[in-house]
């Protein structure tokens, strides 16, 4: 039979932190379940005193978010296997070809992470205004095709790449592009995996630049749309918690099924 593990000194200091980064959480859903009167209280209770759905009922049946979150995934959807294929292929490059300044050149793709968005959004605004991209789900999937962090964490898994598997391809007659898609892509599973739970929770979650580019209620991803259950004098809380909770849940399962690649992706990258 197996020892069970008796508990340690860190899970006195865990198990506090746990408690406080899902209280949050629990108090959305709970919220969620709460009549407008019952939010409005003050103190408000922290228990519903009967659940009442129609937080929900008005989200996706009293506004567009059914619209709005198809266009979250397909924005979303874009912009992973965009950054799945042009980050691989960059940072490949940088592990594996060596040309003239390919260090500088790689410093200064990471340097550009160091940039606000909030410094580049006019002039990016105005390119985009300038080409007609304006108040499209393109203008939001364009400036997230790739990212400095994507190409920084696959350059350091190729980094740690054997490069005998590589040699091997190339031995048996495969070019740079045929090892790259048949030998190196389908062990770099975790990092390709890790990189799609990174941009995917990044371009979920984004709400700056489409209240900048987006118009159109029927373009508005869900973010967005949430905004317009909170008016000037009055908010909805009930649905706003509601759509909260409704827009957590794909994140929530993204990263619980992409987990143990996505640990072991961060693990390679800091060893490398």
């Amino acid at each position: 039979m197996r020892r069970r593990r008796l508990p340690s000194g860190w899970h006195l200091v865990l198990a506090p932190m746990s408690l406080v980064t899902v209280l949050p959480f629990v108090w959305m859903v709970l919220s969620s379940l709460m009549s407008q009167a019952e939010l409005n209280r003050f103190p408000p209770p922290i228990w519903p005193e009967a659940v009442d759905l129609g937080g929900y009922q008005r989200v996706l049946e009293g506004s567009d978010f059914p619209r709005w979150f198809v266009n979250s995934v397909v924005v979303s959807g874009a912009i992973v296997v965009a950054q799945v294929v042009l980050c691989g292929m960059a940072g490949y490059a940088f592990a594996r070809i060596r040309f003239i300044g390919s260090r500088l050149v790689l410093v200064l793709v990471i340097a550009t992470a160091l940039i606000p968005f909030q410094l580049t959004v006019i002039p990016t605004f105005l390119i985009f205004n300038k080409v007609g991209l304006t108040d499209t789900l393109g203008a939001l999937i364009v400036p997230q095709l790739s990212s400095a962090v994507g190409i920084y964490l696959m350059t350091s898994f190729f980094q740690s790449f054997p490069k005998e598997l590589e040699e091997a391809g190339r031995i048996d007659g495969c070019s740079r592009f045929a090892v790259f898609f048949r030998v190196v892509l389908p062990v770099a599973k975790p990092a390709l995996a890790a990189l799609a739970v990174i941009t995917f929770i990044t371009a979920w979650n984004d709400l700056f630049w489409p209240l900048v580019v987006i118009n159109s209620e029927e373009k508005y991803t869900v973010q967005v749309g949430l905004t317009t259950f909170q008016g000037q004098h009055r908010a909805d809380w009930p649905a706003v918690m509601a759509g909260t909770v409704l827009t957590t849940l794909p994140v929530l399962g993204v990263f619980l099924f992409g987990q143990r690649r996505f640990i072991q992706a961060l693990t390679g990258a800091v060893k490398g």
